[in-house]
């Protein structure tokens, strides 16, 4: 009975701590648990709160003790990356949350490796947590199963740092690009505080948008000025834990350590607060209790209702900032206001409003779903990031590849990829220097073979999933639109969604009101955009493979049906749809019929470029004299736009006749073999090889 008590408390235990940070116990085996981070819900730091909870299992299962023997002890493993999860084998109810994928594999190989009480990460969660913890370095370890020894670390405790964005950006910093005038504006406003007309900037934008780098980056151009610098950061933890940023700021500024005691504390409280001693001891015991710092017979008791001693403890907090600024200028960063807590709210609302009056600047950053209640006072100034022009981003992505110079058609991906985003730019260029696909060479990178569609970091996928998976039916309506492109039409996805069965318009609401998608045109000719190429991309790898093979094969057959007038002018679109649900018959043709469409109309690049996918995509069938025949045809077809783009002279031009000539002595003639046989007679021509061309001249004539 004991046994049976201690298993449900163990289990309650960790299954309280997961649920904390928004994780999910998948199930118990034996002594073990397998828990998700990222599923049902992604956050964008999965990696953090699963991490988190880790510490907090081991301090919730150490209290649980056995009335004989040693108190209970775990071992953790955590690893990151994609995985399938649902019902993966039938109808059996333990399978419907079982999870494929080498990820949990890896996970519970880490465990085995951990010690009693430790938590042992894999290389991609060390990556995803930055500078949040501390670690202690495993080296490469030999995992059953894995054929590469796996690179282990211990996580040893968590990290106080000043800001989120400290914590994950200090290690790496990217240069800061495009951001003068923003630098510029708070110049100006930061001169207005110092003469004594205190200042609010409210910078505001989209997740990755560059609001902390671009407070960061003002932060250091000031440096050297004298001034007081405080730093609240509000955490996505303590949305609901009054006060929480002053609290932290606090304990910061007062330089409290792990080896102070309760005394200890309070003393590095009071050397913080001015006034008389009346003054400091009320202060002081006010800040205490915030604290939760014991006071004893210190000071007297607080005898208060709470809401008065609230009251009394922001009205301490403002004073004890007036009396800073009375003695320099105060320089204040309240970062990541959308997560802020209400009483934290009020305590800002109280500082700005009266902080006109003093030498403070203050910068609150925040994404644009936080709507500041001061917004419309005289001494409150917006300023809204924006994207950078391609322009910036392609010298970012120079910048961070140490000013080489990068090939162009990956300069291009990154700049079709990010939209403009720094972060987004910062983590695929990385991508791209990490993944082996380029050499250096000089001032420049080059690559070693064709560049493969750049795939979304892992420093990304939570973020963007997150994102949508806020948005229940959203993301249904954001996954076939993504089947269908980056821009997508109403017509051409309700029937879609119909078939599906999915709350299209409240999914496009949903969508819309997220600043997801934009919208374009007036119905019934509405159609939509995607906000980043990447929340495309997202929303598209989330789904299966057999889920995207039958959606491509549907929109294929919807277009072929009923818009029949969408399939004779851009052929290209059935064609990416066929080849995307495995339909390479259905495909080649199309793509052929694409080529040629772009050929009659002069787009010899275009026409160039889908001859050559239905070329690829023609290797991968059986060899057969009509394969034969068909490859031909392709080659005699490709051969002007392979002229006019690449020259008389070019290697391409060369491979494609000789193939081509092998083919038309193997099948025979086929129609317009003679600019083949032309182009043959002039290259051996051009490179002074008569006797051989005037076979072909020949020919020609024949």
């Amino acid at each position: 009975e004991e046994m049976r008590d201690l298993i449900r408390a163990y289990q309650d235990a960790v299954g309280a701590q997961v649920a904390e940070l928004d994780g999910h116990v998948a199930k118990f085996m034996g002594d073990g648990a397998l828990a998700y981070f990222g599923w049902p819900q992604a956050h964008e730091d999965n990696a953090e709160r699963a991490a988190r909870s880790a510490l907090a299992i081991i301090d919730a299962v150490g209290r649980l003790s056995p009335t004989s023997g040693e108190p209970l002890q775990v071992r953790i493993g955590i690893a990151s990356g994609l995985v399938v999860v649902g019902d993966l084998i039938g109808e059996i109810v333990g399978e419907r949350e079982a999870v494929v994928g080498g990820t949990p594999i890896l996970a519970a190989r880490l465990q085995a490796l951990a010690e009693p009480n430790c938590i042992v990460i894999s290389e991609a969660t060390r990556r995803l947590l930055g500078e949040h913890f501390t670690f202690e370095d495993l080296g490469n370890r030999t995992l059953k199963g894995f054929a590469e020894p796996v690179k282990a670390s211990r996580v040893r405790r968590s990290r106080h740092t000043e800001s989120r964005f400290e914590a994950t950006r200090a290690s790496a910093l990217a240069p800061l690009v495009g951001r003068e005038d923003e630098l510029e504006f708070l110049s100006q406003r930061w001169h207005r505080a110092i003469e004594g007309e205190g200042q609010v900037v409210h910078l505001s934008g989209e997740p990755g948008i560059g609001k902390s780098r671009i407070a960061h980056a003002f932060q250091n151009e000031i440096a050297r000025q004298p001034h007081i610098q405080l730093l609240y950061q509000c955490s996505p933890y303590h949305t609901n834990s009054a006060l929480y940023p002053f609290v932290n700021q606090i304990e910061r500024y007062a330089d409290f350590t792990r080896q102070d005691s309760d005394e200890r504390k309070l003393e590095k409280i009071e050397a913080l607060l001015s006034g008389t001693r009346a003054q400091i001891e009320e202060a002081a015991s006010l800040i205490a209790s915030l604290l939760s710092i014991p006071t004893g017979d210190r000071y007297p008791p607080l005898k208060s209702s709470r809401q008065v001693q609230k009251e009394r403890t922001l009205a301490v907090l403002l004073d004890q900032l007036v009396a800073l600024a009375e003695q320099l200028p105060v320089f204040m960063v309240f970062e990541d206001a959308h997560w802020i807590d209400p009483t934290s709210q009020e305590a800002l609302d109280f500082v700005v409003e009266r902080a006109q009056a003093h030498r403070i600047g203050i910068v609150v950053t925040s994404r644009p779903e936080y709507r500041a209640p001061w917004k419309d006072h005289p001494h409150v100034s917006p300023l809204p990031v924006d994207r950078l022009s391609h322009g910036h981003c392609s010298a970012l992505a120079n910048k961070l590849a140490g000013d080489k110079s990068l090939p162009d058609q990956v300069l291009e991906q990154i700049i079709v990829k990010t939209d403009g985003v720094p972060l987004f730019v910062e983590e695929m260029t990385r991508t791209v220097l990490a993944s082996g696909q380029l050499r250096e060479e000089d001032d420049r990178y080059v690559m070693d073979g064709a560049l493969p569609a750049l795939a979304i970091p892992a420093t990304l996928q939570d973020s963007l999933m997150a994102r949508l998976d806020r948005l229940p039916a959203g993301r249904e309506v954001a996954q076939l639109g993504a089947v269908l492109g980056r821009e997508f039409a109403y017509e051409i996805l309700r029937p879609l969604a119909e078939d599906q069965g999915s709350d299209l318009q409240d999914g496009l609401d949903q969508l819309m009101e997220a600043g997801l998608l934009y919208e374009r045109g007036r119905a019934p000719r509405t159609s939509y955009a995607f906000k980043h190429a990447l929340l495309q991309d997202a929303a598209y790898q989330s789904l299966l493979k057999r889920d995207r093979l039958r959606y491509h094969d549907q929109i294929a057959e919807l277009i072929r049906t009923r818009f029949a007038e969408l399939a004779e002018t851009q052929p290209e679109l059935l064609a990416q749809h066929y080849t995307h649900a495995g339909k390479t018959e259905q495909a080649i043709e199309y793509w052929r019929k694409a080529g040629e469409r772009a050929a009659n109309r002069s787009a010899d690049a275009e026409a160039l470029a889908h001859f050559d996918k239905a070329l690829e995509l023609l290797e991968g069938t059986p060899e057969s004299m009509d394969r034969d025949k068909q490859e031909l045809e392709l080659l005699v077809a490709s051969t002007n736009p392979i002229i006019a783009v690449k020259g008389y002279a070019s290697p391409k031009l060369q491979q494609a006749i000789t193939r081509a000539l092998t083919l038309y002595e193997r099948v025979g003639d086929v129609p317009n073999m003679i600019g083949i046989l032309y182009g043959s007679w002039a290259l051996l021509l051009g490179s002074g090889q008569m006797n051989k061309s005037y076979g072909w001249a020949k020919d020609v004539l024949r």
